[in-house]
């Protein structure tokens, strides 16, 4: 049943993505240039102060070094990429196992 909420979750995150790629496409060829959506613009867009309390919540409750390069890193990340990568994470963890072949089954 998890796998199933994984790879359900994961199949979700994968079409956000591709609808990102595709409205950056649109864009890119109305435009004559090309076209790339930020993750932190997109989640600015959608909810501002989300984004405004996790700078503080990361410092303060993970690590300082873990908001520079690392988040701001991912932020500046176009958002397909990001959703795609997620998306493909979530569906690895939610794939069915192989079959045991041979006598280790134990």
């Amino acid at each position: 049943m998890i796998r199933f909420v994984f790879r359900f979750i994961g199949l979700w995150i994968l079409a956000a993505g591709f609808v990102a790629l595709v409205r950056d496409g649109t864009k890119s060829i109305a435009g004559n240039a090309v076209f790339i959506t930020k993750l932190g613009e997109d989640w600015n867009n959608i909810h501002s102060t989300s984004l405004q309390l996790l700078q503080p919540a990361i410092e303060r409750h993970v690590a300082i070094w873990l908001w520079d390069p690392v988040t701001l890193t991912i932020l500046t990340a176009p958002t397909w990429l990001v959703l795609g990568i997620l998306g493909s994470l979530f569906i690895l963890i939610g794939r069915k196992r192989k079959p045991l072949i041979g006598y280790g089954r134990d």
